[in-house]
């Protein structure tokens, strides 16, 4: 006979679902692990046997190998990998003004660049599109009162206003604004242990943007770039790239948003489903995604 579900609740039951939540976020950072596994790598390669393939360029091969294993493996769906190729490119633009106005550098060697900043390095924004995808699967996201073209437009705003601010005002805490505006009322529902939580879009932007800042710090201390005030050694990143990054997270987020409403996610609190219903016709020919 069926049984009630014990409540959330309850005391004993939030360890567990704490380890479950730390499992579900390890998984869903898969594809970032792998990258800073490989830096790791590199940099004991690099400082102890000097091979001849220059690292940025290995670094390259092999982040391409981890992205054609994902696909392969079916841990990320052809339509995932093109909106992951998207934010590779909108990543990789970014870099190149960054570093041709200063912000920072690659300082190690590598043949394949573009406008002097190395390939490999869009792979790491390629990293968050990855992660957000997998969240929407693994925590089966919904989003409830997403006001997808205010957002869009706001986060899209967010991402000009890192080449304009150079120029003309720095308008982060306006566009921030405008997205505790844009996001009043707005909540994601995901689901641990077959429990389901919610929890502010907003809040939600925020401490994605808090673990990026310290993804940053790692990347640095790996030796991935450098930023003019780490010549003399490597520091801390100023914690007031944590609001940059909170920002930038917002473009990646609707980008993989359009692409789960395009699968048939719902924005809502029906049902927990991540994809829509199959089509009759094509049950008999391929698996749900």
């Amino acid at each position: 006979m069926p049984t009630e579900r014990t409540p959330l609740s309850r005391p004993r039951l939030v360890p567990l679902r704490l380890l479950q939540f730390t499992g579900l976020q390890l998984a869903c950072c898969a594809f970032p692990i792998a990258v800073f596994l490989g830096m790791a790598l590199s940099v004991v390669v690099w400082s102890r046997f000097n091979p001849p393939l220059a690292r940025y360029d290995a670094l390259l091969i092999y982040v391409v190998i981890v992205q054609i294993a994902f696909v392969v493996l079916r841990l990320e769906t052809w339509r995932e990998l093109a909106v992951i190729c998207a934010f590779h490119l909108i990543g990789l633009a970014l870099e190149i003004f960054k570093v041709h106005v200063g912000s920072w550098e690659y300082p190690d060697a590598g043949v394949v660049r573009l406008a002097g900043v190395p390939i490999f390095s869009g792979f790491m924004y390629a990293s968050v599109g990855s992660y957000i995808c997998q969240a929407f699967r693994r925590f089966d996201l919904h989003i409830s009162n997403f006001r997808r073209w205010p957002v869009t437009v706001l986060a899209v705003a967010a991402y000009a206003n890192f080449y304009t601010h150079h120029a003309i005002w720095d308008l982060r805490w306006v566009i921030a604004v405008g997205f505790v505006v844009a996001l009043w009322g707005s909540t994601v529902h995901f689901t641990v242990g077959g429990d389901r939580y919610r929890m502010p879009t907003a809040v939600s932007f925020v401490l994605i943007g808090v673990f990026l800042w310290l993804a940053e710090n790692i990347a640095t201390f790996l030796g991935a770039w450098r930023y003019p005030d780490q010549q003399a050694g490597w520091h801390l990143v100023h914690v007031g790239k944590l609001g940059s990054w909170a920002l930038l997270i917002t473009l990646s987020f609707v980008l993989v948003a359009a692409v789960k409403a395009e699968e048939g996610v719902l924005y809502g609190d029906g049902a927990a489903r991540v994809t829509g219903p199959q089509r009759p016709d094509r049950r008999s020919r391929r698996a749900p995604r």
